[in-house]
């Protein structure tokens, strides 16, 4: 049906089937042409998504069509009334040249270099650039926990919280499922202190004397208790932990073996090309 309805369309350009030149596709189902070139009705049909109305299809498909139709003729009329093809055509092979050396110096990449550092390396350039990674926010591992204001055995939240250890950790899992409001287990993971206070009803004016002067933190409002264990602390301005800056530490290394693989693959295609008689230097 919806097929169908989409045949109407063909009147936007006002050119019957019957019409069609013989270099269309016979393979195809054309819908118009315009300007020598020709719209199907797999290529509208491509560009439906499913389970849409018929009415909704209907409208996608007419934009579709008068976009590509427009698309063609102001192609068409540029082309026409351009002077500087030469110049156009100079820039679209310099483009097409770029972009096929580009994929193949990817393809080198992905079959010749590794697709991450090893643990070694990405240590060794940890220690050996450490002042290139300064922490620009405080962050904290850790627990944070909400739970309602008559939330049941409280005393026991606060302990397990306090703690923090394995078993600790179990009975907080197993209370939140049916107490807690909110709960995050950030022990393994370096956070944003700001992350949490976002979620804290209090207003600190030094987080970096607040995280770096307490483990447990307890704050109430009329609805909530919240809970918050320090397990570590970075300050701004610190080094930040490895664990951290891993990933860009990655991306910098791999970065660098990627300039200079391609830096020696230039230089050598081009020694053997000069080796091999390849280059013909004419005299002045």
């Amino acid at each position: 049906m919806r097929l169908n309805r989409l045949l109407w369309l063909v009147a936007i350009a006002g050119i019957a089937f019957s019409c069609q030149k013989e270099k269309s596709d016979v393979k195809r189902k054309a819908l118009l042409e315009v300007e020598g070139k020709f719209l199907y009705l797999d290529q509208v049909q491509d560009i439906i998504p499913p389970n849409v109305s018929s009415d909704d299809s209907t409208q996608i498909a007419d934009s579709y069509i008068k976009k590509w139709v427009t698309d063609v003729l102001v192609y068409e009329n540029a082309k026409r009334n351009i002077s500087n093809k030469e110049e156009i055509d100079q820039l679209l092979e310099e483009y097409r040249k770029s972009l096929i050396i580009h994929q193949y110096q990817q393809k080198l990449i992905q079959q010749r270099l590794p697709q991450e550092p090893s643990e070694e390396e990405m240590q060794t350039f940890y220690e050996n650039f450490k002042d290139q990674f300064q922490l620009s926010e405080n962050i904290i591992k850790g627990i944070f926990l909400v739970v309602p204001v008559n939330a049941p055995k409280i005393n026991n939240v606060r302990s397990w919280v306090r703690s923090g250890d394995t078993k600790a950790l179990e009975n907080i899992e197993k209370y939140s499922l049916q107490n807690a409001i909110s709960y995050d287990y950030f022990g393994n993971k370096w956070t944003p202190f700001s992350e949490i206070l976002k979620k804290f009803p209090v207003q600190i004016e030094d987080p970096a004397a607040y995280v770096s002067g307490r483990k447990f933190v307890e704050v109430s409002d009329s609805t909530k208790h919240y809970f918050l264990r320090i397990e570590d602390f970075r300050k701004t301005g610190q080094t930040e932990p490895f664990e951290m800056a891993r990933p860009r530490i990655s991306n910098l290394i791999l970065n660098k073996l990627k300039a200079e693989f391609i830096s020696n693959f230039e230089n050598e295609i081009y020694k053997d090309a000069v080796d091999n008689g390849s280059v013909n230097y004419f005299e002045k």
